[in-house]
């Protein structure tokens, strides 16, 4: 009965921190909301009893990518001041194109998982886990962080005065 009071409560967390992530005016603002909602999720990992994907979400996604978001805010100098997220006049089509994706998300989990419990006879391991993204994920892991450092990188090029050198 707890596990599945703190499983909701959780959830409401993730929705509730993820919508402020995404409203908010301020940049830093967004990225901490970030942090909070990732955190939640691996809360809600932890309820599920997957504690190894609850620590690769804190290691990963809160104390990486985030991180990562975060040094990229602070090294390419962009306003952070209130309504420096506005900067196109499209939040209309972007609010349209996010319930258009969340409603296509949703028919398709539906039609996927309608009316199924899924059983999980074994549950992973740490070394099944591990044996798997090093072996059939690894290029993918790898290709993912090279494409994140390239990211930061353009970020930071694309911001740089023209007069420094």
């Amino acid at each position: 009965m707890i596990v599945e009071f703190l499983f909701g409560a959780l959830a409401v967390v993730v929705l509730a921190t993820a919508v402020l992530a995404v409203i908010s005016k301020q940049l830093m603002h967004a990225a901490l909301w970030l942090v909070v909602t990732l955190g939640a999720v691996a809360g809600v990992f932890l309820t599920l009893g997957a504690e190894l994907l609850a620590w690769v979400q804190v290691l990963v996604y809160v104390g990486a990518v985030v991180v990562l978001i975060v040094f990229a805010l602070m090294l390419t100098r962009s306003p952070t001041a209130a309504l420096s997220a506005e900067v196109t006049g499209n939040q209309k089509v972007a609010v349209g194109a996010g319930v258009l994706a969340f409603l296509g998300l949703a028919a398709t989990f539906i039609a996927a998982f309608h009316g199924e419990q899924i059983q999980v006879d074994k549950p992973g391991t740490a070394a099944r886990i591990g044996a798997a993204l090093f072996t059939n994920w690894v290029v993918a892991f790898e290709v993912l962080s090279v494409l994140l450092l390239a990211a930061l990188i353009a970020a930071i090029v694309l911001t740089r005065k023209e007069d420094e050198s």
